[in-house]
């Protein structure tokens, strides 16, 4: 079809552990002639997908059989845990690597930021490597120009722009480099997690103008990324690749809950017998962490009806403290529900108790994680133990009709009315 921007058909990659070249100069001169000057498949590596196992030691599957189609001004979110084959795609996508089976079509200038620097010259300053960057991308001079002023006040980095860009901090380097290849009007915008370098309010800057890239100017995006919020927010389409094999293509919000629900493990008690044994550090050491579901039925699921009890112990080891503790609960897509603190209580060294609960009609369906911290003074960290209980919430809905999803992070039940007035005739 006409807006289809990138379809990859029967795309497969398979890497040889351990060796690099074919052992012979003469065979790697044929095999460079061969792959890059005739454009042919790669004469001394041919294999079909069913010829190497999936437990082999000597190769490995990158991708397998992957095929899928971008419509243009799509974002595609790509997700994956690490090593599922996501920064290979994005690669062969690019025209970095090339795939040993399979092609992928393509239609439109692409800009990929797959690491930080991709693309500069590390001799070069950040003004010059703005206008080598618009070249290559076909622009002219007063091309860039135009929007050279643009670039340097989305990267911030006004003062160093003619230093040379080995001098640049990462930061200022993937600021400077996403700026560009956002700015620079390409067709197919590919970025890959490089945003995680960057500080927090310059990752909301960047996804901010990614959407604007999509929505108003009608450009394609594929975002590899391991915050399932920020993928949720951005996209309208998802990818879930598992061990090199698509496993999940569809609606965004659709395909996140498949990933969510299909990687995590759900953690209802912790506990350990001794203090050298548990997490903490030299303050703090956790004894026990549980969340206790106030079930009629001992069988029945956890539902947006149960109420929630948490409790926990944790070894003090400093005398005459001011100790207090802080619920955090965040949903698997990086959202943050709610930070809920204890009481300050003075404490001596042993054991302390908490316990915390979640009144019932309060979250939402989905997935959730609890993370505690231990503070001093009610404000100093001592300890933070991050993820420490999981659990899933399911639905419950009760004389209504509607059964699409539920919106919202929470799911109170307030008090609300609603009746009929008395009818006044004119």
């Amino acid at each position: 079809m006409a807006d289809t921007v990138i379809q990859v058909d029967n795309l497969s990659k398979l890497y040889r552990l351990g060796t690099v070249g074919t052992g012979s100069f003469r065979q790697d001169l044929q095999r460079w002639w061969t792959t890059a000057i005739m454009r042919k498949e790669d004469p001394f590596f041919q294999l079909g997908s069913n010829d190497v196992a999936s437990d082999s030691k000597e190769f490995l599957w990158a991708l397998q059989n992957i095929n899928f189609e971008v419509k243009q001004g799509e974002a595609l979110g790509i997700i994956g845990s690490n090593g599922s084959g996501k920064s290979t795609l994005l690669k062969i996508i690019s025209r970095i690597v090339r795939p040993t089976h399979g092609r992928v079509r393509g239609n439109g200038k692409v800009s990929s930021l797959l690491e930080v620097g991709t693309g500069f010259n590390q001799e070069l300053s950040g003004r010059e490597n703005i206008y080598l960057s618009g070249y290559i991308l076909g622009m002219n001079k007063q091309e860039v120009k135009a929007k050279f002023d643009e670039i340097v006040a989305f990267s911030g980095v006004e003062r160093f722009i003619d230093t040379p860009v080995k001098r640049y901090s990462s930061g200022m380097y993937v600021r400077l480099a996403f700026a560009v290849a956002a700015h620079l009007e390409p067709d197919i915008l590919i970025v890959d997690e490089v945003l995680a370098v960057g500080d927090a309010d310059f990752q909301k800057k960047c996804l901010g103008k990614m959407r604007d890239v999509s929505q108003s100017e009608g450009r394609t995006i594929l975002f590899v990324s391991h915050s399932m919020q920020a993928v949720n927010n951005l996209c309208d389409k998802g990818l879930w690749l598992n061990n090199g094999q698509l496993k999940e293509h569809g609606e965004v919000t659709s395909v996140v809950s498949k990933y969510i629900t299909g990687v995590q493990q759900y953690k209802l008690k912790q506990s350990w017998n001794k203090p050298e044994e548990a997490p903490g550090n030299e303050y703090i050491r956790i004894k026990s962490v549980e969340l206790v579901p106030h079930l009629l039925d001992v069988g029945a699921p956890l539902d947006i009806r149960t109420p929630l009890t948490v409790k926990f112990e944790f070894w003090n080891l400093t005398d005459d403290i001011l100790l207090s503790a802080g619920l955090h609960l965040f949903t698997y897509g990086g959202e943050c529900i709610f930070d809920v603190p204890s009481p300050a209580t003075q404490c001596e060294k042993g054991i302390v108790k908490g316990e915390c609960t979640i009144p019932g009609n309060f979250l939402n369906d989905g997935s959730y994680y609890f993370s505690l911290i231990i503070l001093k003074d009610t404000s100093v960290s001592l300890f933070y133990y991050e993820e420490c209980l999981s659990f899933d919430m399911e639905d419950y809905r009760e004389n209504i009709q509607w059964y699409g999803k539920w919106w919202g992070a929470v799911r109170p039940k307030f008090p609300f009315k609603l009746e009929q007035s008395a009818l006044v005739l004119q």
